[in-house]
């Protein structure tokens, strides 16, 4: 009797460990796969298919009209404009952002009783809701003299309604958001990097700057390749905060590809063209992020 119990407890992991190597790993993630592929491979396929239509968004009428939807975007002067905006907007983003975070990164790691604190309220905006930023610094670039920027700094600006002024505005709106995140980023670089390099060089005569310089930044590499590259994108794909603080305007001074098909699609009610934007765009992006991927590691290589 004893025997025979034994024989069944050993049997039962046998079998379940025979389950195990014979069922494929893939199995597990069906079901994520499964719902993945109806939530977004699905839906983007689509939008190429609709991208060469003259589609309405609305019932199932359409016809075919090969490249003429990418013809209407080169003749478009505004979605053209936008594309200008677009890399302003980009460039400066990921300058300022990320030079920004990494001198917040460097202070808040030295030895400071308050850098918990600081690395917290610098990281805060970064949880806030894009459109809440918007309306929060709409108050702060209030054009009356004596309110606001203005009032601080005794200006009188029209931030958001100045065409020469309201994209740099947009771009400083996002860097006060997202230059905590980025110097989370760095943060996480600074605390990879040895003391006993920089020990090493303190040794050698090696004053702050040149150990930031021959220590600390080589050894950021990966840090600042994360960084560029996450910048890079969310300043390519910005709409939240235009279209909450300005809706593209004055004018079209603000004007986005992420703006131009949003009112492609849900002003004007043309969703095939909207999508070959929305298509064009993804191509542009998907573009720069291989370069930058290329560059940046062979730099991590190198260093």
């Amino acid at each position: 009797m004893t025997s025979l119990t034994v024989q069944r407890r050993s049997a039962v992991p046998r079998r379940r460990r025979r389950f195990s190597a014979t069922s494929p790993s893939w199995l597990f993630a069906a079901p994520a796969l499964v719902v993945y592929a109806l939530v977004v491979l699905y839906p983007a396929a689509a939008g190429v298919v609709y991208a060469f239509t003259d589609w309405s968004g609305i019932g199932q009428d359409m016809s075919f009209v090969g490249l003429a939807n990418f013809g209407t975007l080169l003749d478009d002067e505004q979605a053209m404009g936008s594309i200008g905006n677009t890399l302003l907007l980009t460039v400066a983003i990921v300058a300022v952002q990320n030079g920004v975070g990494l001198l917040l990164a460097l202070g808040v790691n030295a030895k400071l009783k308050s850098r918990a604190l600081l690395r917290v309220i610098f990281f805060a905006p970064v949880v806030v809701s894009p459109v809440m930023v918007a309306f929060l610094w709409k108050y702060v670039y209030n054009p009356d003299p004596s309110a606001g920027l203005n009032g601080l700094l005794g200006l009188s600006v029209d931030w958001l309604g100045d065409p020469s002024v309201a994209l740099w505005s947009i771009a400083g709106m996002v860097v006060w958001q997202y230059a905590g995140y980025s110097m989370v980023i760095f943060l996480a670089g600074l605390e990879g990097v040895p003391k006993e390099l920089h020990e090493a060089a303190m040794i050698d005569g090696a004053g702050t700057f040149q150990r930031f310089r021959y220590v600390t930044w080589p050894l950021l590499a990966p840090a600042v390749t994360i960084n560029l590259m996450l910048s890079t994108i969310g300043g390519l794909k910005l709409f939240d905060q235009i279209f909450a603080a300005t809706n593209g305007g004055p004018g079209y001074a603000t004007e986005t590809l992420s703006t131009v098909l949003y009112k492609q699609a849900f002003v004007f009610g043309k969703f095939g063209y909207s999508t070959a934007i929305a298509l064009v765009l993804a191509l542009f992006v998907a573009a720069v992020s291989l370069v930058q991927v290329y560059y940046l590691r062979n730099r991590e290589v190198s260093t």
